[in-house]
């Protein structure tokens, strides 16, 4: 038993001393005369690293109970003492990002698409109508990542959102089952929230950072299934769609600051609507992924999912920094996804 756990996630020391200089605890400002209570409230609202003060703005300090402006404003000094705000060239730009790795999707083809896997540093959304294998993507990602990969990745834990109760523990065995790999380790590598409002799912971001902190560089993977579908039920109508995505944007932003402190890969997918104004414009495809600009502008990679004949799926690239718009087919079977057999 204790093998199959070492054989899921295993230690890699060479990355540890990259991670000790990535998390600079809070608690280190105690140096700069911060006191020990003002360091708790900050924690207890998810900002657990130096980096977290400087992704943080005044306003959002101040509003936590307990830290006044002057207290804000020596806690950012201090900050600002530790982190060079300023700026930095490419080429030491270029070093940094030689932390970011990738998780693999089970399909080679698929990973090729996405330029090794699933990027960590990076929100990857994908959406598709139901039945295009947004949830058995989730699932299957929820093994992988505790696999050992390539560049020298040593697999970590998950943690999965849940907010329309898809996830079945179940399917993560059949998946494990074609990774060889023991099913309880694999299932106690991964930790389960299920989110019932689009509030609840907000708060439990602080619970994942902490979490990420807590256990630093052992978490590789944040999954939401599905990002947007709490806000279309807690907000309706024209009336509160400002409001909605007004709260989406903090939700987002909040996670692109999560991926980038503690270098994990973050994966959405996200839901499909019938686009009434598409006939006029004559497009091939009258539906569009919903979530408006806001999320189109948040997400770094955008994965477009379509179904194909039978188990095949085609998956899209929509939007990348850096991949070019391209196809790939994939196929679901017991053990997740796979590559597709011609």
């Amino acid at each position: 038993m204790k093998v199959a756990e070492d054989q899921v996630v295993e230690d890699d020391t060479g990355f540890q001393d990259d991670e000790e200089s990535f998390f600079q605890d809070i608690d280190l400002l105690q140096k700069h005369g911060i006191n020990v209570a003002d360091i708790k409230k900050m924690k207890s609202v998810g900002i657990c690293t130096v980096k977290g003060i400087q992704m943080t703005t005044r306003k959002a300090l101040c509003n936590i109970k307990g830290l006044s402006e002057a207290k804000v404003e020596k806690i950012k000094e201090a900050a600002g003492k530790m982190l060079s705000v300023g700026f930095q060239t490419a080429f030491e730009y270029s070093a940094k990002r030689k932390q970011v790795f990738h998780i693999s999707t089970g399909s080679q083809e698929f990973d090729k698409l996405l330029g090794g896997g699933m990027e960590s540093m990076a929100i990857t959304e994908a959406f598709g109508e139901f039945r295009t294998g947004k949830t058995q993507l989730s699932h299957t990602l929820c093994v992988t990542a505790q696999l050992p990969g390539e560049d020298g990745y040593s697999g970590g834990k998950v943690i999965f959102i849940d907010t329309e109760n898809t996830f079945r523990p179940d399917r993560l065995r059949d998946i494990a089952e074609k990774f060889n790999v023991d099913h309880d380790a694999v299932l106690d590598n991964v930790l389960y929230a299920r989110a019932y409002t689009s509030e609840h799912q907000m708060e439990l971001l602080d619970f994942v950072a902490a979490k990420f902190h807590e256990e630093g560089g052992v978490f590789k993977l944040l999954i939401i299934d599905s990002i947007m579908a709490l806000f279309r039920v807690d907000f309706s109508g024209r009336g509160e769609l400002a409001e909605r995505q007004q709260k989406l944007a903090q939700m987002l932003s909040r996670l692109q600051k999560i991926s980038e402190e503690y270098n994990v890969a973050v994966f959405i997918t996200n839901q499909m609507t019938a686009d009434p104004g598409a006939g006029m414009t004559f497009q091939a495809d009258p539906k569009k992924p919903i979530g408006g600009h806001i999320l189109a502008h948040a997400s770094t990679t955008r994965i477009s999912l379509r179904k194909g004949r039978g188990e095949m799926r085609i998956a899209k690239i929509f939007d990348s920094p850096d991949m070019p718009e391209n196809e790939a087919t994939f196929a679901i079977s017991p053990g997740g996804v796979t590559d597709a057999k011609e």
